[in-house]
């Protein structure tokens, strides 16, 4: 019964995790939410939240009808688990705001089983693309579960080869467990059902809008042993996920890349700042088993709340000045490497909004303001000084 009343307060639209945590602790069981008065409960939630709950309780307006909303989603194959409930998944516990509930399809990955995040670029590298691939399909024919956000890029790629070599993964989205999202993903999407889960702190039928996803990152650490960053900017999206595995204390390792190659700023800035080198898949795999069932002691924790901190300074590469070139050429001027790359791979980094002669274009300028150099027929590359 419980429980009911537990996935009744996970699908209200617009709440938080944190107001619903912070009602729980005021009213200390999901049925006494569900029960209370208006005035009781503009005490904790604000005019909006209190609206919230009081059209979903006049819809749903009896147990039976809370039972029937969960049996219906059990019905089309998504399960629903509270902090209370003996399966909520123990590496969640004790992280920073933990979720409530968690809605899933498939299974949860295994409390026993070593879970590695494989996190990176969305727009990666051919470079981030072989060693992603390698990463996922050693990680799952060692029985290894890997854990990413089902993102093109990396995470896809990582999530997909695991699967091929037989191994298991888990997505964990940034929408209700009954959209997939990108669609370039469904055959991924389908095949974490079977061979996994698929999961999110968000109810069925919610959209992937961009305010879900950073908070979806803590679930992608949380459910981990480890963080693996393959390739990420200096100023990546993916280093909030760092950040979180850092405050969690969770190991976090990264792949070095090339100093001149944007992609790989964010992964050599973090080897830097102490993060564990991944140099080999299987010395990376005899470290992650030696550092299983062990909990960070304060020395560690000491260390992880230092490079948190290292991660918020602007790098050095953000306070370099840029060449002395037009603004509307910075753009341009930052996709391009001391490695040349060819005018389609650059238009297509560029965005749709460019076309292939706007491109061309704006390189030549560059190449006139002496900030780059067209090496062969079509391919372009920095400058040096």
């Amino acid at each position: 019964m419980e429980e009911y009343y537990n996935q009744w307060l996970c699908s209200l639209w617009g709440m938080t995790n944190q107001a619903l945590l912070r009602g729980l602790a005021y009213f200390e069981t999901p049925g006494a939410i569900y029960e209370a008065g208006r005035a009781e409960l503009s005490k904790v939630f604000t005019e909006y939240q209190t609206g919230v709950i009081e059209a979903s309780r006049k819809r749903l307006d009896s147990l039976e009808k809370l039972q029937m909303e969960y049996d219906r989603l059990e019905e089309r194959h998504i399960h629903f688990v509270s902090q209370g409930h003996p399966f909520y998944p123990g590496r969640l516990l004790d992280i920073p705001d933990a979720p409530l509930g968690l809605y899933f399809k498939g299974e949860l990955p295994g409390e026993e089983t070593l879970s590695v995040a494989v996190i990176g670029a969305r727009e990666c590298s051919a470079y981030g693309q072989y060693v992603a691939r390698g990463l996922g399909a050693f990680l799952g024919e060692k029985g290894v579960s890997v854990i990413s956000g089902m993102a093109r890029g990396i995470d896809g790629i990582s999530q997909e080869s695991a699967l091929n070599a037989g191994g298991r993964s888990y997505g964990v989205l940034g929408s209700g467990v009954d959209i997939c999202y990108p669609q370039s993903n469904l055959d991924l999407y389908r095949r974490l059902e079977h061979q996994g889960g698929l999961i999110s702190s968000y109810p069925p039928g919610t959209k992937p809008i961009a305010r879900n996803f950073p908070a979806r990152n803590r679930i992608v650490s949380g459910l981990s042993d480890v963080v693996v960053v393959v390739e990420a900017r200096a100023k990546s999206g993916t280093l909030i996920t760092v950040d979180m595995a850092l405050e969690q204390g969770k190991e976090v390792f990264t792949v070095p890349g090339r100093i001149t190659d944007g992609l790989s700023g964010g992964c050599n800035r973090l080897i830097k700042q102490g993060a564990g080198l991944l140099l080999s898949f299987e010395d990376f795999y005899e470290e992650i088993c030696a550092l299983q069932g062990r909990l960070p002691n304060d020395s560690r924790r000491a260390v992880y709340a230092k490079l948190r901190q290292e991660l918020k300074k602007p790098t050095k590469q953000a306070r370099e000045k840029l060449p002395d070139i037009p603004g509307e050429l910075h753009e341009i001027y930052g996709k391009l490497d001391f490695m040349p790359k060819d005018l389609e791979t650059l238009q297509r980094e560029m965005g749709s909004n460019y076309s292939l002669t706007e491109v061309q274009v704006q390189l030549m300028r560059l190449c006139m303001y002496g900030a780059a150099t067209q090496v062969s027929p079509g391919n372009f590359c920095r400058q040096g000084k």
